[in-house]
């Protein structure tokens, strides 16, 4: 999906903008888009600017130009939300389609609007006043996120077998230990491991440097003396698929969601983001301070620009060793 062959020139800029200047990631980029071109699609509807009997999914958005912009009102936005709670089709391509979207969905289109807006008043200077200064965000029930108890991650680890268990071992080791988001552990290169750290590269391409402590050392020495002996098709790559390439993003959720079930466990409830989930609530368990795990999870909101107080290497040290599993090794 290209956006720039299809968006209106105010919008690519405000696109733009946020890859090149606030850093974020191409998949944020398009995400924003595809938010943004929705709520332009409905509001031409709503105003008749395009046939009654047109399609939503439909609609060119090329066209759209500053004064139907800038004529967006408080009303036109929940107008929009009211319909994405009732009518919006979940699965658009699914016959068996269920409609309304939830909160979290609703709320992340809130966020790209008040984005936009923000950018065409304070950066772009075309508009004078934020139409949606005062939009309110759905309110999102807030859950507690599903996590591995001790005894389920070390029943998970001591299941790993077969043909991939180092390679797997390793995957494993590293979610649990350095609480890795799935695009960041696919994305790792062997130049990456150095010593007992290991540079990961997070959501807009934020860098940030973990320790490592001793299990996932281990894990990481035992996994690089097979990855040696691999052919590949990516020299860079440090885990690889059985095609000898780097694996994927997919291919890692089904490692994961295989071990998994190998361990017994539930895999409807618990997926590599979970994994990352439980390293977090371990440390936390276990002593690690809030702000010192914020800067070790790479946390970020979309829409918002989180300052971190500076935390100490000492102390990112002493929060890799806390994890309980830090000593965990595989047997032999």
């Amino acid at each position: 999906m290209d956006y720039r062959l299809e968006s209106f020139p105010l919008l690519r800029e405000f696109l733009t903008y946020h890859e090149t200047i606030r850093g974020h990631a191409r998949k944020t980029s398009d995400e924003y888009f595809l938010d943004l071109r929705a709520f332009f699609r409905f509001l031409k509807r709503q105003r008749g600017l395009v046939p009654t009997d047109a399609k939503l999914e439909e609609i060119p958005i090329g066209d759209v130009a500053l004064p139907l912009v800038a004529s967006v009102t408080l009303t036109d936005v929940y107008e929009y939300m009211a319909y994405l709670a009732r009518e919006r089709a979940n699965q658009p391509n699914s016959p068996n389609t269920g409609y309304g979207l939830g909160t979290a969905a609703r709320a992340r289109k809130v966020a790209a609007i008040r984005s936009l807006y923000r950018y065409l008043t304070a950066k772009a200077h075309l508009l004078s006043e934020n139409p949606v200064q005062e939009l309110d965000s759905p309110k999102i029930k807030k859950t507690l996120p599903r996590y591995l108890s001790l005894e389920e991650s070390l029943r998970l680890l001591s299941t790993v077998e077969g043909p991939q268990r180092d390679r797997d071992y390793c995957i494993l080791t590293l979610f649990l230990n350095c609480g890795l988001r799935i695009s960041e552990l696919a994305g790792l290169n062997l130049a990456d491991v150095r010593d007992d750290t290991l540079r990961v590269v997070g959501k807009g391409n934020k860098e940030r440097l973990l320790y490592l402590n001793d299990a996932c050392r281990e894990a990481l020495r035992r996994w690089l003396t097979i990855r040696a002996t691999l052919p590949s098709l990516d020299k860079q790559a440090l885990f690889l698929s059985h095609l000898h390439r780097r694996i994927s993003v997919k291919g890692i959720h089904f490692t994961v969601k295989k071990r998994l079930q190998a361990a017994g466990l539930d895999t409807d409830l618990y997926s590599s983001h979970k994994l990352r989930h439980t390293a977090a609530t371990l440390m936390l368990q276990n002593g690690v301070d809030v702000r010192t795990l914020q800067e070790l999870l790479g946390h970020e909101h979309l829409n918002t620009t989180q300052i971190y107080t500076h935390v100490e290497d000492g102390e990112l040290r002493a929060a890799a060793r806390a994890n309980p599993l830090s000593k965990v090794k595989p047997a032999r």
